[in-house]
């Protein structure tokens, strides 16, 4: 049930994100909630990959360089989604990875309570 919620309020951060971000736009909140699973299979899967084969410059950069590998799991995203999802341009989707990221750490803090 957790997991539901989850996705379902990334999907609705991801809606925010495209209200205030002109270079973040999204169709609607199906297209939200589909990139929301994609996200999640992507966290899953690939960040955890790129982790570990950029595990040196992260270490360089004191962890700061996760956000640019949230940005490119953003960037997969998009890719994937077509025209109905668009991040115009890496700056966007790191600032957007960023925004994503904190939402993310209030939204698992209400879930668990």
């Amino acid at each position: 049930m957790r997991w539901i919620l989850s996705l379902i309020f990334n999907a609705l951060a991801l809606m925010l994100i495209d209200y205030f971000f002109d270079g973040f736009m999204i169709d609607g909140f199906a297209v939200a909630l589909i990139a929301s699973v994609i996200l999640a299979v992507l966290n899953a899967i690939v960040k955890p990959i790129l982790v570990v084969l950029t595990l040196p410059i992260t270490v360089l950069t004191l962890g700061l360089f996760l956000f640019v590998i949230n940005g490119i799991t953003l960037w997969f995203t998009q890719a994937l989604l077509g025209d109905n999802f668009v991040i115009e341009g890496f700056g966007i989707a790191i600032i957007t990875a960023v925004l994503f990221s904190l939402m993310n750490l209030v939204i698992n803090k209400i879930i668990k309570d």
